[in-house]
């Protein structure tokens, strides 16, 4: 493992995917390395098992983290499927959910850029990295689950799946 440092937000280390690493063994999620610039994730969420993936870009300094939402959107619905990303990633401040043409699949992509000068990545930003990206999937996998399978208009489905509930029952 890399050499640590220690700063003001907590322990970084040169290479940004080691820290990721730390969070995950502090969460017990099961991760591997694959080379030295990408590592495999799973992410447990009370929806499914997230299968996500960590990329260090070190030519443009950047981390990039990729959610795999395990929704695939048949033909039939992609038109309906592109809506609904159109509808939520504007109201995302960070990342953005797409679709890959060739299969269908609905992925959450969303990626920091490490300060070489300020000391890599710390464990808070990892940690809070990590958080966005399951809190984002799991906020709108419910959406994307109403237009799929239950034929719900993609701002319905809006509508309905982040209801927040108010008082007590």
């Amino acid at each position: 493992m890399p050499a640590l440092e220690v700063d003001d937000v907590g322990p970084s280390f040169a290479d940004p995917l080691s820290v990721i690493e730390v969070c995950c063994g502090e969460r017990d999620w099961a991760f591997e390395r694959e080379g030295g610039d990408e590592m495999i994730i799973a992410a447990p969420g009370s929806w499914n098992a997230y299968q996500m993936r960590a990329f260090w870009h070190r030519e443009d300094q950047v981390v990039q983290l990729a959610c795999m939402l395990d929704i695939r959107a048949p033909e039939g619905k992609r038109a309906a499927i592109y809506e609904t990303l159109g509808l939520i990633n504007e109201r995302l401040w960070l990342g953005h959910f797409e679709m890959w043409a060739q299969d269908g699949s609905i992925m959450f992509r969303h990626a920091t850029v490490v300060d070489d000068d300020g000391g890599g990545l710390s464990l808070s930003q990892a940690q809070t990295l990590l958080d966005a990206v399951i809190d984002e999937c799991e906020r709108y996998y419910p959406v994307f689950q109403f237009v799929l399978w239950a034929g719900k208009r993609p701002a319905e489905a809006m509508e309905a799946a982040l209801l927040d509930p108010m008082g007590e029952a």
